[in-house]
């Protein structure tokens, strides 16, 4: 089983960035691909950004060129940095990650950008 605990939510300023981070109990190095996806109010679950064993990664067009996803093997975590927030960006951020073919979540982490 893979344990993930988000961190780096809160309250931030249209434009401005905020970073969140997710720590893994299992080796990430063990893991296929880590993602982050996310859920606002009324709407479904959707990708934000994945990254895989091999440090490829793919973003949603909404974010492309404004967040940033990365994986730390020695840490065993997998963050996201996120610059020029925007309101529509509000939701609740949920850690994924693969291992051997079964998906693990998250309980997620709020952010919510004010205009």
């Amino acid at each position: 089983q893979v344990q993930l605990v988000e961190s780096g939510g809160g309250l931030v300023q249209a434009g401005g960035p905020l970073r969140l981070s997710c720590a893994a109990s299992r080796s990430t190095s063990s893991l296929n691909a880590m993602g982050w996806y996310r859920q606002a109010p009324g709407k479904q679950r959707e990708l934000v950004a994945r990254i895989t064993s091999f440090g490829r990664t793919n973003y949603a067009e909404s974010v492309k060129g404004r967040f940033t996803i990365s994986r730390d093997n020695a840490k065993n975590t997998v963050s996201l940095q996120m610059n020029s927030l925007k309101p529509e960006d509000t939701a609740v951020y949920y850690c994924n990650a693969d291992w051997i073919g079964i998906d693990y979540w998250g309980k997620g982490t709020l952010v919510t950008v004010s205009s």
